[in-house]
């Protein structure tokens, strides 16, 4: 085993114990669960996790399911957004019939989403974030999506560049370029959908985040959809 393989899999295990602790440390200061609103999240993040946007110049792509994570993060309990995010990434980076399966990969990523998606919600229900005078709602959705943001592109430069040894800091900066924008559009979209969901309830709010996701298609139609999860 060489130095690369021993590194790679100790940045591994601190991401597994960072998951594990982030999801305990938010679950214990989460809310009441929302069934429903989570199984009916669950199916659309599940579905909509094949389609991915292929990142050109790294070895790696990001899903097209953001938005519904993000609703998970500000609608639900710490547990059901972790749940929905780790199953949706287990769907996403579940090799076809002709593909291998790679268990440190299927790690790193479950691993990576319950760790920015515990981030995310605990920045969300943040007393102390909420009782400030110059908070709103959408700041504190903004920094939720800051939080969830670098908890999943510092990870997978940090992954790449211990399995490529390419300097971090060019892959962090190539993974912010390309994924910015759509992190910033998906934000825009949980914030409309929310206020549809205040005066109309989730169901509402759910159709009109489909017509959104059209929208937002379209937006990100000069990117390249492929299947396959971020390499590890």
């Amino acid at each position: 085993m060489n130095r690369n393989t021993r590194l790679t899999r100790t940045f591994i295990g601190v991401m597994v114990l960072a998951a594990i602790t982030g999801t305990t440390y938010a679950g214990l200061a989460s809310h009441t669960l929302h069934a429903s609103y989570a199984l009916a999240l669950l199916a659309l993040a599940a579905t909509t996790s094949r389609m991915k946007i292929k990142l050109p110049g790294i070895d790696g792509n990001m899903s097209v399911n953001l938005p519904f994570l993000l609703l998970a993060v500000v609608n639900l309990s710490a547990l059901e957004a972790v749940a929905i995010a780790t199953i949706s990434t287990t769907v996403q980076c579940w090799p076809k019939l002709d593909q291998k399966f790679k268990p440190e990969q299927m790690l790193f990523n479950i691993s990576m989403m319950a760790f920015a998606t515990s981030m995310a919600n605990l920045i969300w229900n943040a007393s102390w974030l909420g009782k400030g005078v110059w908070a709103s709602e959408p700041l504190t959705l903004a920094s939720s999506t800051a939080a969830f943001f670098l908890g999943q592109t510092a990870p997978v430069a940090g992954i790449i560049k211990l399995a490529e040894g390419a300097a971090m800091r060019r892959i962090w900066l190539s993974i912010v370029q390309l994924s910015f924008p759509y992190y910033v559009l998906s934000a825009g979209m949980t914030s409309m959908v929310n206020l549809v969901s205040h005066h109309f309830g989730w169901h509402a709010a759910l159709v009109s985040l489909k017509q959104e996701r059209a929208t937002a298609s379209s937006t990100l139609a000069t990117m390249k959809f492929t299947d396959g999860g971020v390499a590890a």
